[in-house]
Parts: C-alpha cells; structure tokens; sequence
C-alpha cells in the first residue's frame, strides 16, 4: 500500500455515489471518481487520497487485509461476516433492514423445524438460536422470494429496503431483525498509524451526516 494515499474503497452502485458525493463534501475529493468510465482507481496526490471502486460485499475483505484503509459497506455484511476492522461511523445513508418476511397469513407451526431461506446464513442462525427455535436454513444467493413461493421454506431472511418486491409476490415482513445502514470502516494497524487524518474525516462526515438530517 501507497503511503502516500488514504486508500478507500468505495462499493459500486448508487450507494458508493452518494458516499463518495459526502466524501467529497468532506474535502476528500478527487477528479474522475463519478465519471462513466472502466476505471477503477482514482487518485488526487493533493488530498492525499486514492479511491477504488469494489463489491460490496468485498468491501470489508479489502479493509481487513489492508489494501485500503477505509471503506464504505453496510451493516448486514458487518453483522453476516464479522471482519476484523473498526466501525466508525454509521453515515445514515442506505437505510434499511434485515427482516424476516413470509407468505400472507402465515402461521408458524412451531412443533416442527422452521425451513428458512436466506444469503444470510450467519445472521439467521443467530437470530433463531436467540429465539430458540429450531431451524434448518437454506442457502440461497439470489430470488430468495421465491424459495416459500415454490414450498422450498416457510419464511426468509432477507433485506428489505421498500418491500414493494415483497408484495408484489404475495410475501410480508413479520418480523424486523435488525436496521441496516451504511458505516465508514477501517483497517485496524490503519486506524494507528493515520489517527489523525481519519479522525479529521470522521469528524466531517458527522458534520455533514448531521446537516443533511
């Protein structure tokens, strides 16, 4: 790693864009990041920073190796795969929330093992095992809607952001797990050797976090 650079990852789509548009704001910006192009990294020798767009779930993975200092990830990839990183700062974009969601009117028949589908297999298991329930989950990763659909589980584990997908396929929210959102994470040997300009960033994105409430 460049020591030169706070290196930063930023995840692709719209979430990254409205991170990078508070970074920016923050005095961290650097030309070309928004542009409509191939690139990947970014680099403004003046401010000191470097950017990459990644992911989102490998957003934490280039954080906790160390190939960049900081990054932007949401609080369900936190919780699902516990990397070894700092949290800094929930930016209260990305709002949303981990749910358990099922078919209208239905009744969950506990004296039999409850099929959950789910991406999020970590956080299922401890959900349920707070709730003592016994459970057998299955791993999918991508239409989970249509695992109680199609009688492949009961319920599933999901994130909701409007639940419009939800009912347009006849499924409900009947439980809320978790509020997720975006945080600012850092690598932990990062956070020691670059206190200071961290914290200097920090301190402006809860500045503008704050202003845009």
């Amino acid at each position: 790693m460049d020591n030169r650079f706070l290196n930063i990852a930023l995840p692709k789509g719209r979430l990254g864009e409205k991170v990078y548009t508070m970074l920016e704001s923050a005095g961290f910006g650097c030309p070309g990041v928004m542009d409509n192009s191939r690139k990947l990294i970014f680099e403004n020798v003046e401010n000191g920073v470097r950017y990459f767009w990644v992911k989102p779930s490998d957003v934490a993975i280039y954080v906790e190796r160390g190939a960049a200092d900081l990054g932007v990830c949401g609080k369900d990839i936190l919780l699902e795969y516990e990397p070894d990183i700092y949290e800094l700062l929930d930016l209260g974009v990305g709002k949303c929330r981990m749910a358990v969601a099922a078919p209208k009117g239905y009744v969950d028949e506990r004296e039999r093992t409850l099929r959950v589908a789910t991406k999020f297999v970590n956080i299922a298991k401890d959900h349920y095992r707070k709730a003592g329930r016994q459970v057998d989950i299955i791993k999918l990763n991508g239409s989970i809607e249509l695992a109680p659909i199609l009688g492949l589980s009961d319920t599933i584990v999901d994130i909701v952001e409007t639940g419009t997908t939800l009912k347009e396929n006849d499924l409900e929210v009947i439980e809320t797990i978790v509020p997720v959102s975006a945080r600012l994470i850092c690598n932990r040997p990062s956070y020691k050797f670059n206190s200071t300009v961290i914290m200097k960033l920090c301190e402006a994105l809860s500045d503008i976090k704050e202003k845009t409430k």
